[in-house]
C-alpha cells in the first residue's frame, strides 16, 4: 500500500475554478478504483461537476472535501471547456455515472465488487440494490440504507456505521445531495471499512431505473443537464442558478486568466529558471524563484514531500522572486496545505508579487491561502 508521500508525489493535478483535478482518463480512474478495492486501500472519490465548482466558491467545508479526496475527476463538460480555454490538458470528462457503469460491466474479474447504496429518495436504494443484483456481471449489492431527511449527525450514528460495515462493502455509493453527501463522507470515512467511498447522487437513480441516462451525444455536447430537467423538472432552478454563476466566472475570471496566462507564457518570466531552496529554521522556509509550472513540478513535490515527512513546524514559502505559476502549481499547493493541516501545521505565502496575486485571484484560489 502506498503511504501519503507516495500519493502526493504520484498525483498529477491541475486547478480549475479553484478546485484540484487529477490528470486521469476514464480508463485510468477505473484502474485506480479497481486497485484500491483489490488492495483494500482507502480511496475517497470526488466527482466535481459545475454545481460543485459553483457551490465551493462560497462553501469552505464543501471545497475542503474535494481537496481531501484521494481522486478528483472532472464530471461535467463545462469544466472540460474551461480547461481547454486555459490550456489545461485534462484527457476527458470522467463522469461518476460512467465510471460506475464501466466497473459494473467488467468481465473476467475474479471477485465481484460489493456495493452498498446509502441515501436516495424513499425506496430507491432498495430498488437499486435489487436491480444491480439482477443485471451486473461485475458487481453485487451487499446492502442499502435510507436515512431519510435528517441531519448528518443523525445519519452518522454508530449503529448505522456498524450496519454498513457488517455488510463488508468494497464501494459505498452515497446519494444525499452533493454537499450533505460530501459532509457525511468526511465525517465517517475513517470509521467505514469500505476501500472506496463516493457521492454519486445520480447513480442510484440510474441503477434503480427510475431515471434514464442522457444519450451519449447529449453528454458529449454538454446537454445532459437539459435531459435531466426533462426527466426531473425540479432541477431547473439549480441549473439556472449554476448557469448564471458560471457565466459570471467566465467573464470575470476564466477569460481574463486565459488572456493573461498567454501573455505571461510569451514573456521572459515564463522561461526563468526554477530554483527552490529549503531553509529549516524555527519555521520551515521554502524560497521559490523563477517560473514554476507543470514541467518543473516534480522537483517542487520532492522538496514539499521532505517538509511533510521530516519537519514539524509551520511552513513559510518566500515568493518575492517567483515570476510565474500555473494551475498545476496551485493544485499542488492545495494538496500540500492539506497534508500540513492534517499535521496541525500552517502554510503561509510571503512577499507575493502582484503578478502571482492576480494569477491566484483569477484562478479562484486566492482565498484558499494565507498571504503576508
Amino acid at each position: 500500500m502506498k503511504n501519503k508521500i507516495e500519493f502526493f508525489l504520484d498525483r498529477d493535478v491541475y486547478s480549475i475554478l479553484g478546485l484540484p483535478f487529477d490528470f486521469v482518463s476514464l480508463d485510468d480512474a477505473i484502474d485506480i478504483v479497481g486497485k484500491a478495492i483489490e488492495q483494500e486501500q482507502p480511496c475517497f472519490l470526488s466527482t466535481p461537476n459545475l454545481n460543485f465548482a459553483i457551490a465551493t466558491q462560497s462553501d469552505d467545508a464543501f471545497f475542503q472535501s474535494v481537496v481531501e479526496s484521494d481522486l478528483s475527476v472532472a464530471d461535467g463538460m463545462p469544466l472540460i471547456w474551461v480547461a481547454k480555454l486555459l490550456g489545461i490538458p485534462l484527457p476527458e470528462r470522467v463522469a461518476g455515472s460512467t465510471l460506475f457503469d464501466e466497473l459494473s460491466k467488467q468481465e473476467g474479474i475474479s471477485k465481484k465488487i460489493r456495493v452498498f447504496f446509502f441515501g436516495g429518495q424513499q425506496g430507491v436504494a432498495e430498488l437499486a440494490h435489487q436491480k444491480l443484483n439482477e443485471t451486473s456481471v461485475a458487481m453485487e449489492s451487499c446492502g442499502f440504507y435510507d436515512p431519510g431527511f435528517v441531519f448528518v449527525d443523525e445519519m452518522s450514528d454508530s449503529r448505522i456505521i456498524e450496519q454498513i460495515n457488517r455488510c463488508e462493502p468494497d464501494f459505498i455509493v452515497v446519494a444525499l445531495g452533493a454537499r450533505k453527501g460530501q459532509e457525511w463522507i468526511q465525517k465517517n470515512k475513517e470509521k467505514l471499512n469500505a476501500p472506496v467511498i463516493s457521492h454519486l447522487g445520480a447513480v442510484i437513480n440510474f441503477v434503480a431505473g427510475n431515471v434514464e441516462r442522457a444519450p451519449v451525444v447529449w453528454q458529449r455536447f454538454g446537454m445532459e443537464w437539459l435531459w435531466r430537467i426533462r426527466q426531473e423538472p425540479t432541477l431547473w432552478k439549480r441549473y439556472l442558478f449554476d448557469g448564471f454563476a458560471f457565466l459570471r466566472l467566465l467573464v470575470l475570471n476564466v477569460l481574463p486568466l486565459a488572456i493573461y496566462d498567454r501573455i505571461l507564457r510569451r514573456s521572459e518570466c515564463f522561461n526563468e529558471a526554477c530554483e527552490i531552496e529549503l531553509e529549516p529554521k524555527q519555521k520551515v522556509k521554502i524560497k521559490l524563484m523563477g517560473s514554476i509550472h507543470h514541467q518543473t513540478m516534480q522537483q517542487l513535490k520532492q522538496e514539499l514531500s521532505i517538509v511533510i515527512e521530516e519537519y514539524e513546524d509551520d511552513v513559510v514559502i518566500e515568493c518575492e522572486q517567483l515570476t510565474y505559476v500555473d494551475s498545476a502549481f496551485i493544485a499542488t499547493m492545495l494538496l500540500f496545505q492539506r497534508y500540513l493541516n492534517k499535521q496541525g501545521r500552517a502554510l503561509v505565502l510571503d512577499n507575493v508579487s502582484s503578478r502571482i496575486i492576480r494569477i491566484l485571484r483569477l484562478s479562484s484560489a486566492i482565498k484558499r491561502f494565507t498571504l503576508l
